[in-house]
Parts: C-alpha cells; structure tokens; sequence
C-alpha cells in the first residue's frame, strides 16, 4: 500500500515539475519578446520603477536589466536586512515574479509615469448606471492611440517607396539613404537575433562557465556563463585603445550573427570532442564515396579505349 501510494506521488511530483519547466519556458519567451519589443521605449525613457513597495521594489534599467529588492533575516543577529540584486535574463526574473504581476507592473508604472488614471476595473460598468459620459473617461483616447500605434508599426514594416528623382545626385542621395536605411534594419535585426540568443543560452550557460569564442591580436569574444556576449576589440581607426560592446546593438557593428554562431559552435566542438561528430570519419567516408563513384566512369573510359583500339 505504501509503495503504490509512493509511487502515485513520485508521478504526481515529476509530472508538476515538467509542467512547471514548460511553464516557465513558455513565460520566459513571452517575456522576452514583450522586453524586445520596448527596449527602445525603456532606454529612451531612461528606466522605469516597476514596484517600490517597501520591502519590495523592482526597476528595469536602460540596458534592460533589473534591480529587485529583497528582503531576509540575517542569521547571526536576528534583524531584518535588505539586499537589491541585478537580475540580467526575463528566465530569472520569471523565477522571482509571477508573469501576471510583471504585466501588471509594467502598465501601472506606465500609466503612474504618464499621469493617467488607474486601470479601469470591473467596478468601472458601473459608470454608466452612475450617469458619468464615456467622454470623460480615458479608454477611447488609449484604444485610438494603439490603433494608430499599430497602424505606425505596420507602416514602419513596409518597404520603403523612393519617389522619382529630377536628376542623378538626388537619385544617388535617395539611395544613400535608403541603404542608411535598411543598413540599421538589418542591425535592429541582427542584434535581435543574438539577444534571442542570449535568453535562451542563459538557461544552460551556468553550467559551462565562461566560454572564449574568438581570442586574437585585435579581439576578444566571449559567451559569459550568465549566456550574455562580451566582447572588446581593438578598433582599426583610433587612438589604439580596445573598445567594450556592450551589448547586441553594439556587437552587430563589428560581427555577423552568423560567424558568432558558427564560431561559438566550433569553440564547443573542441572543448568537447564527443559534441560534435568526427569531421575525418566523414572526410574518409566522402573520399570513399567518390571513389566508388569513379570506378564506373573509369571501367567505362577503358572499355571504350578497347573498342577503339
């Protein structure tokens, strides 16, 4: 009896921990793309309070990190203490806040920064029956405003339209600056993808410590173990000082995602050979495959040979 009820609760605990993983993967992803899509907001907004409930309090800072406060009994004397921490990846804020509370977090202290009214509630219905007019409400102001939001977002998506050109200097200029253009698009895009990358290698990168990609003359690149990128290089034009990234934005300008993903593989392939598959196995098979191949072609080239002898 006590080994089937062991059992049960064996299945119940590891079937609540793979729900709470995919819980928190799913959440993490959700978080991510909601940061990307505001990260400019945040920066140009200079950070933003989130909660500052005494003893709780949490911040999101220009580069997207954030601050939270905790609090805890200090063991050796008894008092309360408190201690703010910088949490860098949506993965580990996920652990410490509930996603719901982050939302909420997010459009209180928007709407608390933009000098806007509380969210409206379900006791809101009721204003109708108080006799108070939709216009002196704010939800049709803010529902026009994220539709013309949206609608700028779609626009801002579309290909870029050049108008003809009177002459060729202001066709070149039209296309210098559509080349301006799509070169910071293709940036923003860039750097989105390593960002992307970032979030998800933090979940393993602990556990691999930092790891050196590049390590010459003029660079260095590096996955942290927190899974962010570092890098410093040695600009060609300038004063000879090395130069920190700090962050995607700023890693795009000297690499292609491409080659970082291709040099981060080939950087884990050596530090652990059993990772990868055996390049000189496959080199051997593909010489003996060509091989096999040319034996027909060859018997093919001597029987002609014969017949024209």
């Amino acid at each position: 009896m006590d080994v089937s009820r062991n059992d049960m609760l064996g299945e119940l605990a590891n079937d609540a921990a793979l729900e709470r993983t995919d819980f928190v993967v799913q959440a993490t992803e959700q978080l991510a793309k909601f940061l990307d899509r505001h990260r400019e907001r945040v920066a140009a907004l200079g950070g933003l309070t989130l909660i500052d409930d005494d003893p709780d309090y949490l911040s999101i800072a220009p580069d997207m990190t954030f601050r939270v406060r905790s609090r805890y009994e200090d063991p050796d004397t008894g008092e309360w203490a408190s201690d703010t921490e910088i949490v860098e990846t949506a993965s580990e804020l996920v652990e410490l806040y509930n996603p719901v509370e982050i939302y909420a977090a997010f459009s209180e202290a928007a709407r608390e920064a933009a000098g806007l009214a509380a969210e409206p509630g379900a006791t809101d219905d009721l204003l109708a029956t108080a006799g108070i007019p939709p216009e002196e409400t704010f939800g049709r102001g803010i529902a026009d405003d994220a539709y013309a939001g949206a609608a700028d977002s779609w626009a801002a998506g579309q290909p870029a339209i050049l108008e003809a050109a009177d002459d060729e200097e202001g066709a070149a200029l039209a296309m210098y600056n559509l080349a301006l253009d799509f070169q910071e698009r293709s940036q923003q895009s860039e750097s989105s993808l390593l960002e992307q990358f970032e979030e998800a290698a933090a979940r393993v990168a602990g556990q691999l410590g930092d790891l050196v990609i590049v390590d010459d003359d003029d660079e260095r690149l590096v996955l942290t173990a927190t899974g962010r990128f570092r890098a410093e290089v040695l600009p060609e034009e300038g004063d000879g000082e090395w130069r920190q990234l700090g962050g995607p934005d700023e890693l795009v300008e000297f690499y292609d995602p491409t080659d970082v993903f291709g040099d981060l593989a080939d950087a884990l392939a050596e530090a652990f050979p059993a990772i990868a598959p055996d390049l000189e196995e496959e080199a051997d098979g593909a010489d003996e495959a060509e091989g096999d191949a040319a034996e027909p072609v060859e018997a093919a080239a001597d029987d002609a040979a014969d017949g024209r002898a």
